[in-house]
Order: structure tokens, then sequence, then C-alpha cells
């Protein structure tokens, strides 16, 4: 595939690139949501397989750049402190996203749309489930399951990540570097994964690399609105969105 065409046109590069930079800014204003920013839009108007493949290098430069901001020592403390969780993620990333090349078309759009709107609703309804300590351990293992999957069949697993932060009580403090590592390690086994399976390759990755250029100087406008924003209202706002988005894609999968 030409980067310009003839199966993408200069109007859907553009608009591709249009919603990597909304995805940046969302990322650089509350610390994730890309993927789910750029999947949900760009499903809209591309095959599924060219999404995943089109949010993989802006993920793994952009969650680079979100560790070095908070700093290589509290990155190296928190991923000891949270390794468990980390390795399962990263290993379920690398298995699940051999899965993605065996799913037909309209069931992506389901796979994409499905946890786009689950853990959007999830979040806009304020669920915060706690786990006593005896049982962190255990749900360490079955949560970076869940995540590692979602992460690499649909490249998302930041919201199931801060769901699992916020379970094992994680300090607020804490959370901004636990995240950083976790989607940064996680991107590393995206990119790794989807090598492998087939999905980046010599025709995907121009267009890939190319929503980097947006995706950060997006993520550089959210850094500096970050201070200024009513964060809670504009993450709000954004769910709402992402919950429309998701379900059309489900509407795609369903053939309505």
């Amino acid at each position: 595939m030409d980067i310009l065409g003839p199966d993408l046109g200069p109007a859907l590069i553009l608009a591709a690139c249009l919603i990597a930079a909304l995805g940046g800014i969302v990322k650089g204003a509350v610390g994730f949501a890309m993927p789910l920013v750029m999947v949900s839009g760009m499903g809209i108007f591309l095959e599924p397989q060219l999404v995943v493949a089109c949010v993989i290098l802006p993920i793994v430069v952009s969650n680079a750049a979100q560790v070095l901001r908070a700093g290589l020592g509290e990155a190296w403390s928190a991923a000891r402190e949270y390794r468990v969780y980390i390795g399962i993620v990263c290993a379920m990333i690398l298995v699940s996203a051999q899965a993605l090349t065996r799913i037909p078309p309209g069931a992506m759009y389901l796979v994409l749309g499905i946890p786009v709107v689950a853990l959007c609703l999830i979040q806009l309804a304020g669920l915060r489930l706690i786990i006593p300590p005896p049982r962190r351990a255990a749900f360490s293992v079955a949560a970076g399951i869940v995540a590692g999957t979602l992460g690499g069949l649909a490249g998302t697993w930041g919201p199931p990540t801060v769901l699992y932060l916020l379970a094992v009580e994680t300090p607020k403090a804490r959370q901004m570097a636990v995240q950083g590592v976790i989607y940064g390690l996680g991107a590393v086994a995206l990119l790794a994964g989807h090598l492998q399976s087939g999905v980046l390759n010599a025709a995907t990755a121009p267009l890939s690399a190319l929503l980097v250029i947006p995706a950060m100087a997006g993520m550089w406008l959210g850094f500096r609105l970050q201070d200024r924003l009513d964060q809670k209202r504009f993450r709000k706002a954004t769910l709402i969105v992402l919950v429309a988005a998701g379900l059309n894609l489900v509407r795609k999968g369903l053939g309505l």
C-alpha cells in the first residue's frame, strides 16, 4: 500500500493525522487514551488491521516520551514494584497480537469497539473496585492477562491499567510513573508482536511513522494545557465521545 494511494488518498491521510493529533492532546492532558481515540476515530474509515498498525509507532514514541518525562529513576523503581503485572501484560500483548490477522474484519470491528465502549462506561460510572492486600497477587495476574490481551488485539491497555492501579490503591503521585513504565514497555511488546504478526510491515509502517508527527505535536499541546484545563470535565467529555465512536464500530461489526 502506497501511503498516498491507491488505497488511501490525501483526504483519509489528513483525517488520520487530525485524529492522531487529537489523541496526542488527550494523552498529554490526562496521561492516557491515545490508542482509544485513534482506534475509535480511525476505525470509522480505515480497515481494522490497518487501524491497529497505525497506532503502533505513535504509541511507542509517545510512551517513551512519557517515561522520560517521569524520570528514569522513578521509572525503574515503579518497574520493580509492579514487575509481575508488567511482565504479564507484555507477554500477553506478544501472544494475543499473533491472533489479530486470523480475525475476520467484521469481528475485528467488535474487538475494537466493545472494549472501547465497556472501558469508557466503567470510567464514566466512576466504578472503583478495591482489592484487599491478600488477594492482590492473584488479581495482578488476572488483570495483566485482560489488559495484555486487549493490548495485543486493539492496542489498548491503558484504561485497564488505570482501573488496576486504583484497585490496588496505588498512591496518586506514584500512578503517573507506573503508567509510564507499563505503557512504555507494553508499547515495545506491541511493536515486537505486530512485527511478528505481519500487521506492521513495509506497507503499513510508513503511515504509522507519519502519524507520529501529529501525535507528538498534539501531546506537546496537551502537556501545555494540562494545568489550565478542568481535567475531570475534559476527561468526561472525551470518554463520552469515545463511547459514541465505539458504538459505531460495534454497529459496523454487527453489519447494521
